[in-house]
């Protein structure tokens, strides 16, 4: 499979080891650095493209690879709210996306535990729920995407809450997401249900991006040559 990677800091360097150690070929790698060699006749010699940028150019980046017919694997955060206006263009394209807030395997098993536990303890409503999501300093944006993902399924399992805020609230109807920015972290997602008998508590803590970037490559390898829209629970067989 050839691999386009749009975005060449840490994450696409470890996707890149990965991709070339699984017997894939990098045939184009988009950095900072040579934003001018994204053109139209390179991204075209990949079958897939894998794309973690930051929020202000992952739209426009994951765009351009749709208009030209290369299904796009995005890791980004913070362009969500154009996520519609996308999945559209891969359909009208015929084309795949894939994007995921996490790519990590456990992660992805942490997401099918948080639903589960929100949906048990939505009967009681002397539990409160909050999330605390810890990543290094360099993580610029806040909350997660992995702890929105995680809010926005709590959400939907338990009505107690109806929305999330990030800060610590003691307002009963918010969900509170707490981020801290500590190094070195690469990442800790913690889920707390507390009442005034006890307290439950789920965690998921990565020990470094290879899980991540391990991920990143099976959702390439899975989209390949696809049409449609999918997701990592379409990769991993969680999703029904």
């Amino acid at each position: 499979m050839k691999i386009a990677l749009i975005g060449y800091g840490k994450m696409g360097q470890a996707i890149d080891a990965i991709a070339v150690e699984r017997g894939h070929e990098i045939v184009l790698k988009i950095g900072i650095e040579n934003l001018e060699d994204f053109t139209e006749d390179a991204i075209k010699t990949a079958d897939v493209a894998i794309e973690f940028t930051g929020p202000e150019s992952a739209f426009k980046n994951i765009s351009f690879c749709i208009d030209k017919k290369i299904p796009v694997v995005s890791g980004s955060t913070g362009w969500l709210h154009q996520y519609d206006n996308v999945a559209r263009l891969a359909e009208e394209n015929k084309t795949g996306l894939l994007y995921a807030s996490n790519f990590s395997l456990g992660v992805n098993i942490f997401f099918e535990i948080n639903k589960m536990l929100a949906r048990l303890i939505a009967p009681y409503t002397d539990y409160n729920i909050s999330i605390t999501e810890i990543h290094h300093t360099a993580k610029l944006d806040a909350p997660s995407g992995t702890a929105i993902t995680l809010a926005e399924q709590i959400l939907k399992e338990n009505a107690t809450k109806t929305k999330w805020v990030n800060h610590p609230s003691e307002v009963p109807e918010e969900l509170s997401i707490e981020s801290l920015r500590i190094d070195p972290a690469p990442g800790t997602h913690t889920i707390t249900c507390q009442s005034a008998t006890d307290t439950i508590r789920i965690e998921h803590e990565a020990h470094s991006r290879q899980g991540f970037a391990l991920g990143a490559v099976l959702a390439a390898e899975f989209l390949a040559g696809k049409q449609g829209v999918y997701s990592m629970q379409d990769v991993l067989g969680l999703s029904r």
